[in-house]
C-alpha cells in the first residue's frame, strides 16, 4: 500500500517510522514545506494520511476528490465549516475522521457511553484532560469526543472549569483542562454517585500510539465504499 503523508510534523514523522516497520507499507510521498507541494505530486498513492494544520484542509480535500484518494484525517482545530466540508467530501470519497487515534481512547470511548447510560443522572460526569505545555487548543479534540460520549444529545451544561461562589452543582458536566512539560495525554471521565465513584482513565505514554492507530485506519479504508467513518468503524468492523 502506497502512504501519502500530508505534513512532516512529529506525528508526520511518527507514522514513517511505524511504516517502515511494516514490509507492505510504503511511504509514496510527503507533502509539506521542503518536499512535495500537494497531494497531486504524489506518485500512485492509495491512501493520504494528513497530521498537518487546518489551513491545509480545503486544498487537501479538492486534491482526494480529483483522485479519488481516501483520506485518514488527524489534524485537529478545525472550524464548525471545515468539518462540514470533510463531510460534504465523504458523499464522494472513504474518509476516516477522528480526534484521537489511539486504540485504547476508541475503547474507552464506547465504554463511557455505556456506563453513563447505565447510571444514568444519578452521577454527576467530570472530564479531566492533561497535555504538554506546548499544545494550542483546550480542551483536546479527545476530551470532547468523550464529553460526546456520556451526553450524546447536549442535555447538560459544561462547564470549563469553576471559579468564586458557583452554588451547588446544576445539570452540568464539568470540564478541565491542565497543560505542562511533555505530557502525551492523560484523560479521565469520573463518575460520582452516593457513596460511591467510578473512574476510567486512559495515558498515552507516546505519540507512536496514534501513529499506529492512524496505519491501521489506512488499512480499513483503502478499500471502503465513500462515507465518512471513525476509530470505532475502524476496531468494530465499520457501519
Amino acid at each position: 500500500m502506497n502512504l501519502a503523508l500530508i505534513g512532516y510534523g512529529k506525528m508526520g514523522q511518527m507514522v514513517e517510522d511505524v511504516c517502515r516497520a511494516q514490509e507492505d507499507l510504503r511511504i509514496a510521498g510527503i507533502v509539506d514545506q521542503g518536499h512535495l507541494p500537494s497531494l497531486r505530486a504524489v506518485p500512485s498513492p492509495d491512501v493520504a494520511i494528513d497530521f498537518s494544520y487546518p489551513g491545509n484542509l480545503l486544498p487537501l480535500l479538492a486534491d482526494a476528490l480529483e483522485l479519488k484518494v481516501p483520506l485518514v484525517l488527524g489534524t485537529t482545530g478545525l472550524s464548525a465549516a471545515q468539518e462540514e466540508s470533510i463531510r460534504e467530501a465523504a458523499r464522494s470519497v472513504a474518509i476516516v475522521r477522528a480526534q484521537n487515534f489511539s486504540v485504547g481512547v476508541t475503547v474507552m470511548r464506547r465504554i463511557a457511553a455505556e456506563m453513563a447510560r447505565a447510571l444514568g443522572e444519578g452521577f454527576d460526569i467530570e472530564i479531566v484532560e492533561t497535555h504538554h505545555r506546548q499544545k494550542v487548543d483546550a480542551p483536546s479534540g479527545t476530551a470532547k469526543m468523550l464529553l460526546s460520549a456520556v451526553d450524546p444529545q447536549g442535555i447538560y451544561a459544561v462547564q470549563y472549569g469553576r471559579e468564586g461562589l458557583v452554588g451547588a452543582r446544576g445539570r452540568e458536566i464539568g470540564m478541565h483542562s491542565l497543560r505542562g512539560g511533555t505530557v502525551a495525554g492523560e484523560h479521565s471521565v469520573r463518575f460520582f454517585g452516593e457513596q460511591e465513584e467510578l473512574e476510567l482513565r486512559h495515558r498515552a505514554d507516546s505519540r507512536r500510539i496514534f501513529a499506529v492507530g492512524a496505519v491501521k485506519a489506512a488499512r480499513f479504508v483503502r478499500d471502503m465504499p465513500a462515507g465518512l467513518y471513525d476509530m470505532d468503524d475502524v476496531l468494530f468492523g465499520g457501519r
